[in-house]
């Protein structure tokens, strides 16, 4: 998971960096980029999300990457996540919104520390909307 793209690779960093240059009009001013390694990928709902696009656009069943993103939520020792997907799922003729949560989501309360992400995937059959509650500690 993440970006294998830039994982180890200075060449990489380096189109990232003039990319990043030409959008902002800088090409001229330098430019620091700082790239860190994240400790536990499957806690941050951004990551997960395009894990589970990636594998909506392949064709997986739905089933079983929901399953397989509560099994990497588990392991980075999250208190609960919650995953609601929209759109025609497995090929489906209907749009349906299903949803799946595992453990604690206290949406309601103010203190708790939730992370959230919404995501659009195209796949061959029409677009799908995913979103991603990830409930990490109340403090």
């Amino acid at each position: 998971m993440g970006f294998p793209k830039l994982k180890n690779r200075p060449q990489g960093i380096e189109d990232l960096k003039r990319n990043i240059q030409k959008e902002l009009n800088c090409v001229n001013q330098k430019l620091n980029i700082k790239i860190t390694r994240i400790e536990k990928p499957c806690a941050h709902p951004n990551i997960l999300d395009e894990f589970i696009a990636e594998q909506l656009k392949n064709r997986v069943s739905f089933q079983k990457v929901i399953e397989k993103a509560i099994e990497l939520t588990k392991q980075a020792d999250t208190k609960g996540i919650q995953i609601q997907t929209a759109g025609r799922t497995n090929g489906k003729e209907i749009i349906c919104i299903k949803w799946t949560r595992e453990g604690r989501v206290p949406l309601q309360t103010i203190r708790a520390k939730i992370y959230y992400f919404a995501y659009t995937v195209r796949t061959v059959y029409s677009v799908l909307r995913v979103k991603i509650w990830i409930f990490i500690d109340a403090e």
